[in-house]
């Protein structure tokens, strides 16, 4: 006869009081893992108005939500959800960007230095005398007259901007200047954003269904102005 073990009692209180153990563990490591590091601002990107207004896809009208830049980068999907950022699409977009941006990867007017009032001064510079060189490149400068540069200093060469001719500067929301003394980059609604895809007849899934469903109509009414043809 075949022989079955049924456990007692005590054995199964152990067991019981092991897996509580174990799920209060699992919840405990949750809650103990490392919030995500707060970025510090730049020149171009200040405040979570200019963050959000760079970004683009409407998310500057949830600025007032977020008190402050640290409130900001420090909430998750769920918290951004309780503040009313909706639709999810819109969450995941948003996060994907605080990343991006504690990664450094920025887009147009990212690294610029020198930034007043969201705008940027850029300017063609050409190396020392004591380089001979027909190199011609933009740099960012001080918007304002009266700062008074070292010799040393180096001005920031940002990327995306290149000279064309003699002195234009061509690159992402550059407006030149009067008689080519430069151009302005100004912090511009969307000029990070990353544009939505547009689906074509419902998107991957549903594009055969669309594309039968549209033969079938199109086969009716071909149907119908043939059978009123004949009479």
């Amino acid at each position: 006869m075949k022989t079955v073990l049924v456990p007692s009692t005590s054995s199964l209180r152990f067991l019981r009081s092991a897996n509580i153990l174990g799920a209060g563990q699992a919840r405990w490591l949750h809650k103990t893992r490392p919030a995500p590091a707060i970025p510090q601002p730049k020149p171009f990107v200040p405040d979570v108005q200019t963050f959000l207004t760079l970004i683009g896809r409407g998310l500057n009208k949830h600025a007032s939500k977020f008190p402050s830049w640290e409130s900001l980068f420090s909430l998750t999907s769920p918290q951004l959800k309780e503040l009313g950022i909706e639709p999810p699409r819109n969450r995941r977009y948003l996060l994907q960007w605080m990343q991006r941006y504690r990664e450094g990867a920025l887009g147009p007017g990212g690294d610029f230095q020198y930034v007043k009032d969201g705008r940027a001064l850029l300017k063609v510079a050409t190396p020392p005398a004591s380089i001979v060189s027909d190199a011609k490149y933009v740099v960012n400068v001080p918007p304002d007259e009266e700062t008074v540069l070292e010799e040393s200093q180096i001005l920031p060469r940002p990327n995306g901007y290149t000279v064309r001719g003699l002195k234009s500067i061509a690159g992402p929301y550059a407006t030149p200047l009067p008689q080519q003394a430069g151009a302005i980059v100004k912090v511009t609604e969307g000029m990070w954003e990353h544009r939505q895809g547009r689906k074509i007849d419902g998107g991957e899934r549903r594009r055969a269904e669309i594309r039968f469903k549209r033969r079938s109509v199109e086969r009716r009414a071909e149907r119908e102005a043939e059978a009123q043809a004949g009479f």
